[in-house]
């Protein structure tokens, strides 16, 4: 098994700041707030806020003239340290939200997927599991995440990690819709597939109120 860890980084990049740089490694950038133009060795992209980028490749960030908020994935080796700042960029702040601990079977070839699940008031994720690791973050509302004997409560800019194997029950806010955003690790045979699995029969058959927005998705190198 492959040794690595997960971080997701809040970025916040101020109107108007000199370009950021970024190392190569496989990652998912999110807009939370106002939008930006991320530019790698082949290709740009412009992203608006509520839109997702996933590259292993290095990166240049440029703002423009309003304030950025970012959520950054990034899935290093288990050696790595998580930094405290952006490279050579004084004037943004970063906060590390989580990282997590998490191997993987070199076996399989994987992708690395960003997207984001909504749900009415009161809506449920029913007892599931999942194909592979990942860090998700409450953008609206509010979810109970409950798993091995534990129960935790996320509210807006609160993230929490799920092992992928480890049955997991969401129950959200009835005072309000939830949404979350999240980065996780897949096999590449699930590219373009769900990676959802029901634990009861009885809930695979039942009605699902939640929706899928799938940002982004790439095949990626484990790190060394």
């Amino acid at each position: 098994m492959r040794a690595l860890t997960l971080r997701l980084y809040e970025d916040r990049l101020p109107a108007g700041c000199l370009p950021v740089f970024l190392p190569a490694l496989p990652r998912a950038l999110y807009v939370a707030e106002g939008s930006l133009t991320v530019e790698g060795p082949d290709d740009g992209q412009w992203l608006a806020t509520g839109t997702a980028r996933v590259s292993q490749q290095p990166a240049t960030l440029l703002a423009e003239d309003t304030d950025v908020r970012i959520w950054r994935w990034e899935l290093d080796a288990a050696t790595g340290t998580a930094g405290t700042a952006l490279p050579s960029a004084p004037s943004t702040s970063t906060t590390l939200k989580l990282e997590a601990d998490i191997t993987l079977d070199p076996r399989f070839d994987w992708l690395m997927r960003c997207d984001e699940v909504g749900f009415p008031p009161g809506g449920v994720a029913l007892t599931h599991v999942h194909q592979g690791p990942g860090i998700r973050i409450c953008a609206s509302g509010e979810i109970a995440i409950e798993t091995q004997g534990q129960r935790h409560v996320h509210a807006p800019g609160e993230a929490w990690f799920e092992l992928g194997p480890a049955p997991v029950l969401a129950p959200t806010t009835e005072a309000a819709s939830t949404r979350f955003v999240r980065c996780f690790l897949l096999p590449r045979a699930v590219k373009g597939r769900s990676s959802i699995r029901y634990v009861r029969p009885e809930d695979a058959d039942a009605p699902k109120v939640q929706t899928y927005r799938v940002f982004a998705e790439r095949d990626i190198d484990l790190p060394a």
